[in-house]
């Protein structure tokens, strides 16, 4: 694999000497991805905040972050909730992020916005698990990851800024949770990711592999995703490609102990060119989060071969490299879950990443900021 950031830390990783955190300004230089140095990125570290787990707004706990986005129209950012509609029904939050040149400042949680089912009511208990949230032309995109033991199908929806429900988006075939298993969504791994291409479609990612294309992550294989690329106006598909998902990083603590890894959020640089995170948790060890970029341009439309796993047809990946891993940095990642491109406060172009807490007390939201200081576009 092209050897893919060049970072002081990174380095001292890659010579063996010891690594400390992360200091404020530490650069993160990909200068030429895939050989391509028009696609080249560069980042510079801005710091961390953390929020509690039990802090609550206007009597609602925070936490379960999912997804964000910056909305350029007010400068401040919305935040999905994966709360499943138990601790009170499904929400995004607003929020204003002080972040500068001298860092990361500050995260406030302004108010909350309840998102509304086809009836227009509030969700009930557990009938949906919000995962990723965009800005798009005629509203507010978002996911949700479905229920694959109740068999309730994932999907893309579109609101208001109220959270009334707009629109939903065609289920490809092969999606929907099937009762034996043999096809369609894990629990959980389904609808992770929301990116819109400059162009206008719209990309949405799995979390892991669909039942019909094989096992989901271990110590020794990865798993290929599904990516489905829409066409907005009319929320059917253009294509799908798949997404190679690396091997879990790291083993458990014991040999009974559980660990996963699994991409939990696209976003998009150019119309080719897009960043994902992979992220997972090993028992007794801690988080790993890797950010990558990967490339559309060549991958296989795999949209009409049902099974991954089972094809004769040649299939041509994603192709992808490693921006970044924030444990490599120095860094003590939580769930991280949620990236997007905004604004400081002195105009300045940053990245910001937010953590599902889990509702957790041992875990907490989290929030890294990055100065952009080059990037595709």
């Amino acid at each position: 694999m092209l050897k893919s950031f060049l970072t002081t830390v990174a380095a001292a990783l890659l010579l063996g000497f010891p690594v400390r955190a992360a200091d404020i300004g530490t650069t993160i230089d990909v200068p030429c991805p895939f050989g391509d140095c028009n696609a080249g990125i560069s980042l510079s570290y801005l710091g961390s905040y953390d929020i509690p787990t039990g802090f609550t707004e206007n009597g609602v706990e925070v936490g379960g972050l999912s997804g964000i986005e910056f909305d350029p129209s007010t400068g401040r950012y919305i935040s999905i909730s994966d709360d499943r509609s138990e601790k009170a029904p499904a929400r995004f939050y607003r929020l204003d992020i002080d972040v500068g040149a001298n860092g990361l400042n500050g995260v406030a949680v302004l108010d909350h916005v309840t998102l509304k089912d086809k009836d227009g009511q509030p969700f009930a208990f557990r009938k949906v698990d919000a995962e990723s949230i965009r800005f798009g032309r005629d509203g507010i995109y978002w996911s949700s990851e479905g229920d694959g033991k109740a068999l309730l199908p994932p999907f893309v929806r579109i609101a208001d800024r109220d959270g009334n429900f707009m629109r939903e988006f065609s289920l490809p075939a092969g999606f929907a949770p099937t009762a034996d298993k043999g096809t369609g969504i894990r629990d959980n791994l389904a609808f992770e990711g929301l990116a819109f291409l400059p162009g206008g479609d719209l990309i949405v990612g799995t979390e892991s592999a669909l039942y019909q294309d094989g096992p989901i992550t271990t110590l020794t294989g990865g798993a290929l995703a599904r990516l489905i690329r829409y066409d907005v106006a009319t929320g059917e598909q253009k294509a799908q490609y798949a997404y190679p998902i690396s091997p879990i990083p790291q083993a458990p603590s014991t040999a009974s102990g559980w660990n996963d890894f699994g991409l939990s959020e696209i976003l998009a640089l150019d119309d080719r060119h897009l960043l994902s995170i992979e992220r997972g948790y090993a028992q007794g060890v801690g988080n790993s989060v890797v950010i990558n970029m990967f490339d559309l341009d060549g991958a296989t439309d795999v949209s009409n071969i049902p099974s991954l796993a089972k094809t004769d047809q040649r299939i041509v990946p994603v192709r992808k490299t490693q921006i970044m891993d924030l444990r490599a940095l120095g860094l003590a990642p939580d769930n991280i879950e949620g990236i997007t491109f905004g604004k400081a406060k002195d105009g300045t172009d940053v990245l910001i990443l937010v953590a599902d807490n889990n509702f957790n007390p041992t875990q907490k939201t989290q929030f890294f900021a990055f100065k952009v200081i080059r990037r595709p576009s």
